[in-house]
C-alpha cells in the first residue's frame, strides 16, 4: 500500500502554520503515519512486522549506549519549517529536555540521530526527500536502513551536514557492521535485521 497525499489548502507556498494545522487535524486510521513532505501532507499505512522488528532491535541496542538524559522515540515529529517538512522518523534520539515544550514535534536540529527504515512503497521519500531535509536542517546523524535497495538490503550512515548536504560516513550491505560514532560508539551488526 502506498502513501495517500492530502491536498492542503490554500495551495503551493502556503503558510507553515496552515500546513501544521492541516497535519494536526488529519484524521488518519490508527497506526498510520501522517507527515509533511515537501509541503504535502501524506498519510502512510502502518509499518510491516519486519519494519517494527528492525526498529525494536535497533532501539534495544541504542539504549545500551545513550546518556540517561536522552530518549529514543518512534512517533515523535521533527519539524523542518524551512524545508516544508514535518517528518516522523522511525526512530529519533533527542535529549529529553527538548520535550519540555508542549506539542507533537521538536525542531529537527535538536535530533542527535534519526533513523528511517524504508518500506517498498515509500522508499524514495526516505532515500531522497528526507535525507535532503535532514541534512539541510542540520541533523547530526541520519541512519538509513533500506531492506528494499535494489534487492540488496543496505545500511547507510550519513553525517557531517554542511551546506545542506550530508557526507556518507559508511555504507554496508545487510550482514555487515556499521559503526555509529561518538556519542553513540556503537558497532551495529546489520545481519540481525529482517530483509522482508
Amino acid at each position: 500500500m502506498s502513501a495517500l497525499t492530502v491536498d492542503p489548502v490554500p495551495g503551493p507556498g502556503q503558510d507553515w502554520d496552515d500546513l501544521v494545522r492541516i497535519w494536526e487535524e488529519t484524521d488518519a486510521p490508527e497506526g498510520c503515519k501522517v507527515e509533511i513532505i515537501e509541503e504535502i501532507v501524506t498519510v502512510s499505512p502502518p509499518p510491516s512486522t519486519d519494519h517494527n522488528v528492525t526498529a525494536e532491535l535497533l532501539q534495544r541496542s541504542l539504549y545500551t549506549v545513550i546518556p540517561p538524559e536522552w530518549g529514543i522515540y518512534q512517533t515523535l515529529g521533527v519539524s523542518l519549517p524551512g524545508r516544508g517538512g514535518l517528518y516522523i522518523p522511525d526512530l529519533v534520539v533527542v535529549p529529553r529536555s527538548v520535550l519540555s515544550a508542549p506539542g507533537h514535534h521538536v525542531p529537527a536540529a535538536e535530533a542527535r540521530l534519526v533513523v528511517e527504515i524504508t518500506s517498498r512503497a515509500n522508499a524514495n521519500h526516505d532515500r531522497i526527500s528526507k535525507a535532503d531535509g535532514y541534512a539541510k536542517a542540520g541533523v547530526e546523524l541520519f541512519l538509513l536502513l533500506d531492506p528494499w535497495h535494489s534487492g540488496r538490503p543496505t545500511a547507510t550512515l550519513y553525517g557531517e551536514p554542511q551546506g545542506g548536504t550530508y557526507r556518507v560516513l559508511q555504507a554496508v550491505e545487510y550482514g555487515g557492521r556499521i559503526s555509529l560514532p561518538e556519542p553513540f560508539a556503537l558497532d551495529l551488526d546489520t545481519g540481525v535485521f529482517p530483509t522482508g
